[in-house]
């Protein structure tokens, strides 16, 4: 599954345009995660405390801060009562980008379709003030963007984003398993990644749907992996290891090529039921701007 990586006149362009962030503007990352911010935020959490909108009474027992007793109930009942409120909390976003070189490949680029989504996903959340973090990874995790709050802080996050290059080969369990161990579990996490790693992905996908929190992958392959047209006498690079292969291009390699790829993607399908993480396997053919407005909000990824 390698290819050529022409260089896509599109690439030239911001990661989002104007239209395109106006069309996000109301929209927001759902979770069905149990939210632990620290700090009140813009979400409402599961959890009672003492906030801002009534929510149910309790016992008063003592040491409640008499402050939240409620004096109406006392008048009429005798009996001391302490108002809960519901808390509303931050989210954290943290999204887990591949820059290993098979994603710098096809037509579309699937590195720049990867990063455009980051940037909208990043986009959608900074303006609901939830905390966002981008963490980029081939080989290894690199160095990430530190998860921020306010859409103030959007630009800057779209322009490291744009700036971002592709790195070298993939290893997705070393690189998860550096995420997983260096973050917290709660909040939501989207991996956007082709998962084409020789090793493969299933042990990585564990590492990161063990933690209690919403997990998402957007899996991005180009359409000349998923259906090539290439025929003849071929020589196949690996653009990540340098290695290459010589092959003689058939309809019955083509078929058993195409086979292969669906039961790939069959396979992180399955794994991702397995592990309880929403999959969305993609194409490059697919604009990134449908894949969010339309794709993301049917499954109830955002609203």
């Amino acid at each position: 599954m390698s290819g050529l990586a022409p260089l896509d006149n599109a690439a030239r362009q911001p990661l989002l345009d104007e239209d395109f962030l106006a069309r996000v503007e109301r929209l927001s990352l759902l979770s069905r995660a149990t939210l632990t911010g620290r700090i009140r935020g813009t979400r409402r959490s599961r959890r009672r405390g003492f906030s801002t909108e009534f929510a149910d009474h309790r016992d008063y027992v003592p040491g409640d801060d008499l402050r939240y007793l409620d004096w109406n109930i006392f008048g009429r009942l005798d009996r001391l009562f302490i108002k809960l409120f519901e808390e509303e909390e931050d989210l954290t976003v943290c999204l887990l980008l591949d820059r290993s070189l098979s994603m710098d490949t096809g037509s579309p680029n699937k590195f720049r379709y990867a990063r455009q989504v980051a940037a909208a996903l990043a986009y959608i959340a900074l303006g609901t003030d939830d905390r966002v973090g981008v963490y980029p990874f081939d080989g290894s995790m690199g160095a990430p963007f530190k998860p921020v709050r306010g859409r103030r802080n959007a630009l800057r996050l779209i322009r490291w984003l744009a700036d971002l290059e592709p790195g070298s080969g993939t290893n997705l369990v070393e690189s998860l398993t550096s995420f997983a161990s260096a973050t917290p579990g709660r909040g939501v996490v989207i991996l956007i990644s082709d998962l084409l790693d020789p090793a493969g992905y299933t042990d990585a996908l564990r590492v990161i749907a063990g933690r209690k929190a919403d997990v998402h992958l957007i899996h991005v392959l180009s359409p000349q992996e998923l259906d090539p047209t290439v025929a003849g006498d071929v020589r196949l690079l690996d653009l990540e290891d340098g290695g290459a292969v010589e092959v003689s291009i058939n309809p019955r390699i083509l078929a058993t090529y195409r086979r292969t790829v669906e039961e790939f993607r069959e396979g992180v399908r399955q794994a991702c039921s397995r592990f309880s993480i929403t999959p969305i396997l993609t194409s490059t053919e697919l604009p990134f701007d449908t894949l969010v407005l339309d794709y993301l909000r049917s499954r109830r990824i955002i609203g």
